[in-house]
């Protein structure tokens, strides 16, 4: 019932804010109808799981947010430096990083969020760890790569996390 009231919120906010329509009663009405209609739909088709509407990462996840647009902005200036440099000083690289989340939605949303960072690009998922590609060097930077992992671990486990493994202390 909580991930069913979750997604029925989350859906509603994303109906006002595209459809802009806050004094129209009717149009509310209908917007409701759709929104209970589509999230009763969802459940009976098994989608509203724990990777369709992921609770766990919900609490923490606009920081997360805000966190990884910093680190968006950073990679955009190293990318952009190598971009309009005379002598671009390109050496892409492979890199194995460790995986610290362990749920298939933190796995996903590490993995995205690596590809995400201008730069990077998540080519491999293997048990243990994920391969990166990484434009340049400071790209390819295995600690910094590690450091989205432990956010997302903590996601998953509240602020108490071992960033090593991705478990709870």
């Amino acid at each position: 019932m909580g991930r069913f009231l979750t997604l029925s919120v989350v859906l509603a906010v994303i109906w006002l804010l595209l459809s802009g329509y806050f004094d129209k009663p009717l149009l509310l009405f209908f917007g409701a109808v759709s929104v209970l209609f589509t999230a009763w739909i969802s459940v009976r088709a098994g989608v509203v799981d724990g990777e369709g509407v992921p609770t766990g990462l919900m609490p923490g996840i606009f920081a997360y947010w805000v966190w990884l647009a910093g680190e968006i902005g950073k990679s955009n200036v190293i990318v952009a430096r190598q971009a309009l440099a005379i002598t671009p000083k390109l050496s892409p690289k492979m890199v194995k990083v460790p995986m610290p989340p362990r749920s298939a939605a933190g796995i996903a949303t590490y993995a995205n969020s690596i590809t995400l960072t201008p730069g990077t690009v998540s080519v491999d998922l293997e048990p243990d760890h994920l391969l990166v590609h990484a434009l340049t060097e400071d790209l390819a930077d295995e600690k910094a790569l590690i450091d989205i992992g432990e956010h997302v671990a903590r996601l998953e486990h509240g602020p108490e996390v071992d960033g090593a493994r991705g478990t709870p202390r």
